[in-house]
C-alpha cells in the first residue's frame, strides 16, 4: 500500500475560511500602501547566501541555525529568503534602482526559516514587507511608521496594539553605549549564561533581550542609550516622536528595544499585542542606514519594516466567504449543453457564475443554496424550446420566467 506524502512541517495548506483571511490581510495591505504610494516590487525567494550572512549577520541564529542554505548544481551556495530587507537592498545595487531613490517599495511573499514551529509561526511562512530606501529624513521614520498604523487600522485590529518606540542613536551614540553594556555584563560574567556569555563576545546589545529570569535583572539595571545619545541622535529621534503626535500616530517608549546588529541606526520599533500569547510581535522594523554599504554599495541611509501574514490573518474577524452571483441548474442533455454558454456569457458580461451539474433537481438546487448564490437560474429541455428559463432568487424564494437574451439585465436589475 502507497503512504500517502505528507505535507513538510512547519509549513500548511489552506482552503475556505484560512485562505480568505490570508488574502483579506494582502488586499488590505495593497489597498494602504497605494494610498501612501509604496511602488509594488518583486525579488527572488532564492539568494546567494552571502547576501544574508553579512546583511543578518553570521553570528545571529538566523544565519547560524535556521537558514535553509544548500549548495546548488553549479556549486553555488544559495538560501531561501528568510527575510526581504536583504533580498531588496541587493536588487537596490544589482538592478540600478539607485537612479530612482528616494524609494518606496512594498512587497508580500513566502520567507523560509527552521525554527520550532508554534502558534503564528511556521518553517515556511508568509511577510509583508515596506521599505524607504534613500531618505534619511526623520519624516521617512514618520511615514513608515504612519503606513504600519494605517493596516492595523484598515484590518480593524489597532484595538489593543501598542506602537514601541526606541532610538539607538547615532554610530558615535551606539559606539559609547555598546562601550558601556559591555563593562556593565563583565561585571556580572559569572551570572551569565553559555548564550549571553557568546553574545557578551560578538553582539552584546542582544543580552537587553534576554528571556531568561535569571538575567533579567542584570539586563535591566544596565545603561540605557538615553545617557550617551548626542545632540544630533537626539533631535531626530525628536523629529520622530513630533511627526508621529502631528501625524496622530500613538506611541510609547521602550529604551531596551534594540536591533543587535551594527548598521542599524536610530529608531527601531514594534507593534505589540497580548493577542497571541508570546508572539506578541505583529509588525516590527527600524533605520538600517548601513546595510546597503555592508553589500558593497555606497551610504544609503533606509528604513523598513516586515509584518506577518499569517499573524495578522488570526487577528481579523472572518471575512465574508466568496461567492457567486447565480448558479444555473440545467435539466436534461439539451440544456446542461446550452448551460455551458449561458454560463460563459454571463461571466463575460461581469457576473459570477457557476453551474450546478450534478444529482437531481432538489440535490442541484441544495448545493446552489450552499454555494451562497444569490439566484438559481433553472434551465430546462423545454424552456430551452421556449427561449426562456425560470430566475429563482435565493433569498426570498420568488420565481420569474426570463429570456435567455436577457438574463444578465434581469440579473442586475
Amino acid at each position: 500500500m502507497t503512504t500517502t506524502p505528507q505535507p513538510v512541517r512547519g509549513t500548511q495548506s489552506l482552503l475556505g475560511e484560512d485562505a480568505d483571511r490570508f488574502h483579506a490581510v494582502v488586499d488590505g495591505f495593497d489597498r494602504v500602501r497605494r494610498l501612501f504610494g509604496f511602488k509594488r516590487v518583486e525579488v527572488p525567494v532564492i539568494e546567494p547566501t552571502a547576501v544574508f550572512a553579512r546583511t543578518i549577520g553570521e553570528t545571529t541564529d538566523v544565519v547560524s541555525k535556521e537558514m535553509y542554505t544548500f549548495e546548488d548544481r553549479g556549486g553555488e551556495l544559495v538560501t531561501l529568503r528568510p527575510e526581504f530587507t536583504a533580498g531588496i537592498c541587493r536588487a537596490y545595487l544589482s538592478e540600478g534602482w539607485q537612479q530612482f531613490a528616494p524609494l518606496k517599495l512594498a512587497t508580500h511573499g513566502p520567507a523560509f526559516r527552521y525554527e520550532r514551529p508554534q502558534k503564528g509561526r511556521f518553517r515556511q511562512f508568509h511577510q509583508l514587507d515596506a521599505e524607504i530606501i534613500g531618505a534619511g529624513e526623520a519624516a521617512a521614520d514618520v511615514e513608515i511608521l504612519s503606513l504600519g498604523a494605517q493596516l492595523l487600522r484598515e484590518l480593524g485590529i489597532d484595538e489593543g496594539v501598542t506602537l514601541q518606540l526606541n532610538t539607538l542613536g547615532d554610530a558615535e551614540t551606539r559606539d559609547a553605549w555598546r562601550a558601556a553594556l559591555v563593562e556593565h555584563f563583565e561585571a556580572h560574567r559569572e551570572s551569565l549564561s553559555e548564550d549571553s556569555l557568546t553574545r557578551l563576545e560578538r553582539n552584546p546589545l542582544r543580552i537587553l533581550d534576554t528571556k531568561d529570569p535569571k538575567e533579567r535583572p542584570i539586563a535591566d539595571s544596565a545603561p540605557s542609550i538615553d545617557d550617551y545619545l548626542t545632540s544630533e541622535a537626539a533631535d531626530f529621534f525628536a523629529q520622530v516622536t513630533a511627526g508621529l503626535d502631528a501625524a496622530g500616530v500613538k506611541w510609547t517608549r521602550n529604551s531596551r528595544l534594540v536591533r543587535g546588529l551594527d548598521y542599524y541606526r536610530h529608531t527601531a520599533f514594534e507593534f505589540v499585542t497580548d493577542r497571541l500569547g508570546s508572539q506578541g510581535t505583529v509588525l516590527a522594523g527600524g533605520r538600517y542606514d548601513g546595510l546597503v554599504e555592508s553589500l558593497g554599495g555606497p551610504h544609503t541611509p533606509a528604513i523598513g519594516w516586515a509584518a506577518g501574514i499569517e499573524r495578522l490573518g488570526m487577528m481579523i474577524d472572518a471575512p465574508a466567504p466568496e461567492s457567486t452571483t447565480v448558479a444555473v441548474v440545467p435539466l436534461g442533455e439539451k440544456a446542461e449543453a446550452a448551460a455551458l454558454g449561458i454560463v460563459a456569457g454571463l461571466r463575460r458580461e461581469g457576473v459570477a457564475a457557476d453551474m450546478a451539474y450534478r444529482g437531481n433537481m432538489k440535490k442541484r438546487l441544495s448545493r446552489a443554496n450552499a454555494s451562497g448564490a444569490k439566484y438559481a437560474l433553472i434551465l430546462g429541455d423545454n424552456e430551452l424550446e421556449s427561449g426562456e428559463a425560470q430566475l429563482k432568487d435565493l433569498t426570498t424564494g420568488e420565481q420569474r420566467a426570463v429570456s435567455l437574451d436577457l438574463i444578465g439585465d434581469a440579473i442586475r436589475q
